[in-house]
């Protein structure tokens, strides 16, 4: 039957190569007996578009603007660079040109899954999976795992808006104790997740561009594998908001590039079926990533929910260019084993408002913390060679400034910031292990100067750390406490118009940054010429 369809479908031999088929599906006019290769012919099902034997060139299209129902789902598909597959939506006489199909995987594992599959393009499509009967232990948008030996290259999705995807039923409530878990025990519904099981396989040439992630029970986009196991990962124009979890969260990934992202309101209790907790962006055994040109917004949860944090076991990661604002957790947290990561050139605004004790938090929330962690009953080690240089840090009256340094981080580069914190600032310890302290002295290969604070009181004392050549004053933010960058454009040129320092390597580390110590640019794309001004802004 299967080989009468790709007779009937059209495979020609030319020069060499054959013709590929575009299969349709519309539940509405679509027929499962029909051959599927044309929209006055398609299918019905997604359980009959499922027994298609896809090949290189391929495309799958769905009816625009309807639903489809059930789960599609993939192994083995192999396109190539040159000729992928493609899954996607299709237009419809009287139908929104704009308009998507839209997968509906309630009852099931989720509405799309690919397994060991190379070259892939899925674009165009609505994903959602919002409980039924429960079926396995999570619910996903879209899958992408493989556990096959060898590589598995080109996953590419384009425009694709995944929605209100949840495990249990509407009304179901998250057990309280969940949230303080490091990822929580339950099951789950997940927005779009790769996942590389433990063994030779190796996913590469990931590419995400211009896609919404709105409601899901835990991470929006999530990336799981060993060391190594995902690399050459390109995101891009991605929105995520309301994830009961982290917005996106990288394990194992190496090499990529993650720019203009709008996260919001991570670690979401909007649906009592969310996880509760979640920084923005956080990132695991990852390296040569850059996280850049982005917004991350009102990240909540009792622990982490930073707006960008470097959990631990991480090299070469580059958090630059990006607004964090109002995230309960802080604005700089890196993590234990991490080596020659950096924040430069962000904005933060009203980062850490936590307090611990309050509404169940069990970690204050920290503008800045450098943290040994490496993982429960494992003694601290690090960070090394953390850079911190050329940030605007704004927090108003209202919090609390604070701060923490490990007494085992080793190698910091704290420069050419502005500290304009307004209320009152503390150091504080004890958040990861009972027995956790502050740094009571400098630590190893310190390079600490040249920031302006808004009084000498922003910088705690107590912290070891301490700046050796400070400024002191107020930079005039246009508007201070607002969420455009603009705001926080010094209007006091004086103070900070090229004030800054060349940045140089942190004593007895020869790497630095994959991308250089020196940029060209500010927050804004505007030259930096000469002298560095202070904070994220060069002034014209």
């Amino acid at each position: 039957m299967k080989h009468g369809l790709r007779a009937l479908a059209g495979y020609l031999l030319v020069a060499g190569a054959l013709h590929a088929v575009t299969f349709f599906v519309d539940p509405g006019a679509g027929d499962d007996q029909a051959a599927g290769t044309s929209t006055e012919h398609p299918w019905r099902t997604l359980k009959r578009a499922q027994q298609a034997e896809l090949r290189a060139g391929d495309q799958l299209l769905l009816a625009a603007g309807v639903r489809h129902t059930g789960r599609l789902y993939f192994e083995s598909l192999a396109g190539t660079a040159a000729a992928p597959i493609v899954i996607g939506s299709y237009p419809r006489p009287g139908v929104d040109p704009r308009a998507t199909a839209l997968m509906d995987g309630r009852g099931t594992p989720g509405a799309l899954g690919l397994k060991n599959c190379r070259h892939v393009r899925v674009e165009n499509l609505a994903l959602t999976a919002d409980g039924g009967a429960p079926v396995g232990d999570m619910r996903c948008g879209l899958l992408v795992e493989v556990d096959g030996a060898g590589e598995y290259p080109g996953i590419v999705l384009n425009r694709l808006l995944v929605k209100s995807v949840s495990f249990e039923q509407p009304g179901f409530v998250r057990p309280a104790a969940e949230v303080k878990t490091a990822n929580g025990n339950g099951r789950y519904g997940w927005g779009i997740r790769f996942i590389v099981r433990p063994g030779q396989a190796v996913l590469r040439g990931i590419t995400i561009r211009d896609c919404v992630i709105d409601r899901v029970d835990h991470t929006g986009l999530k990336f799981t594998a060993p060391v190594d196991g995902i690399r050459d990962v390109l995101v891009e124009n991605v929105v995520v908001s309301n994830s009961g979890g982290p917005g996106i969260q990288l394990s194992g990934v190496t090499g990529g590039r993650f720019a203009n992202l709008t996260v919001d309101h991570s670690g979401s209790t909007g649906d009592t079926r969310n996880w509760g907790r979640g920084s923005g962006l956080w990132t695991w055994s990852t390296r040569d990533v850059v996280i850049e040109r982005s917004r991350f917004t009102n990240a909540n949860g009792p622990g982490d929910s930073a707006g960008v944090h470097v959990d631990y076991h991480c090299r070469n990661v580059i958090v630059q260019y990006n607004l964090s604002a109002r995230n309960a957790g802080g604005f700089c947290e890196i993590l234990g084993d991490n080596f020659n990561c950096a924040y430069r050139y962000n904005i933060s605004v009203d980062d850490g408002r936590r307090v611990k004790g309050r509404n169940g938090a069990f970690q204050e929330g920290k503008v800045f913390w450098l943290s040994g962690f490496v993982g429960s009953g494992q003694p601290p080690r690090g960070p090394f060679n953390s850079y911190f240089y050329n940030n605007t840090i704004y927090v108003g009256a209202d919090i609390e400034a604070k701060f923490a340094i490990a007494p085992t981080a080793a190698g910091v580069l704290i420069a050419n910031n502005i500290f304009c914190l307004v209320g009152r600032s503390s150091r504080v310890a004890g958040d990861q292990a009972p027995d956790e302290r502050v740094a009571e002295r400098a630590g190893e290969r310190v390079f600490f100067a040249n920031n302006l604070f808004l009084r000498a009181d922003n910088w705690p004392e107590g912290l070891g750390l301490q700046d050796t050549a400070p400024l002191l004053g107020d930079p005039s933010f246009a508007q201070p406490g607002g969420l455009a960058l603009t705001d926080y454009t010094p209007r006091n040129r004086a103070l900070v118009k090229d004030r800054g320092i060349k940045i140089p390597f942190i004593p007895g580390d020869e790497i630095g940054l994959t991308l250089g110590l020196e940029v060209a640019e500010d927050i804004f794309g505007q030259p930096v010429v000469g002298a560095p001004d202070l904070g994220a802004i060069e002034l014209r």
